[in-house]
């Protein structure tokens, strides 16, 4: 790799740390991904159960996601399009208004790091894993590179939720984390291959049901 590659690479792999970072005003620290409904109904209650909530997770919303930001930065689907193929791979309408509160923060996020790109294309509520694909390309991402950006963040938002929920310890939640490297490397690699089309009926369930939740601490 010559020294121009490098630079590049670093910079593309900062700018993906750079996005996946839950402090952004994205919201994402305020999204369980259902774990607060999950938790509240008895079904994750400790370290092993957030992970195999986690595994789960990531193995189907987090790739459904991915592949839809993968598919953008690509350039297979245009925005319209994209929106579209993520209503129709997000059932829960609760799930369908998360996505859109994130995606709003991500929107103006890319606005502000990136003014001379051209926007007009979201709405002002955008699905969060469609104006991540946007925002991967002003920034210089493949749709490699892109989806992993998706996963983390999938995994990375509630397992947080996870460590403040479960009152757990914040060293054991990050290496959690880095257990679930692979795996989350794995289904990025598969999510750039081409649009996945699955979903899951427990995370659909627990995200209807969080909206009827009293008081939620998450949004989502």
């Amino acid at each position: 790799m010559s020294t121009h590659d490098s630079s590049s690479a670093s910079r593309h792999l900062g700018m993906l740390l750079t996005l996946a970072d839950s402090r952004l005003p994205v919201g994402g620290h305020v999204h369980s991904g259902g774990l607060e409904e999950a938790i509240s109904s008895g079904s994750v209650r400790d370290l092993d159960a957030l992970r195999d909530f986690l595994i789960r997770r990531v193995s189907t919303a987090g790739l459904v996601a991915a592949s839809i930001t993968a598919a953008v930065v690509a350039g297979s689907i245009d925005v319209a399009e994209a929106e579209v193929e993520t209503d129709a791979r997000t059932p829960s309408a609760a799930a369908r208004r998360a996505s859109r509160a994130q995606g709003r923060g991500m929107l103006r996020l890319g606005k502000k790091i990136w003014p001379q790109q051209d926007w007009a294309a979201h709405p002002t509520r955008p699905h969060l894993p469609v104006v991540t694909g946007s925002v991967a390309r002003a920034a210089g991402l493949n749709p490699h590179e892109s989806a992993m950006v998706l996963i983390y963040t999938t995994m990375t938002g509630s397992a947080t939720a996870g460590q403040r929920l479960l009152a757990l310890d914040p060293g054991d939640v990050a290496l959690l984390g880095v257990q679930l490297t692979d795996l989350c490397e794995q289904t990025a690699a598969e999510a750039a291959t081409g649009l996945a089309d699955l979903s899951d009926p427990l995370l659909d369930v627990l995200a209807a049901r969080h909206e009827l939740r009293p008081m939620p601490l998450f949004a989502s």
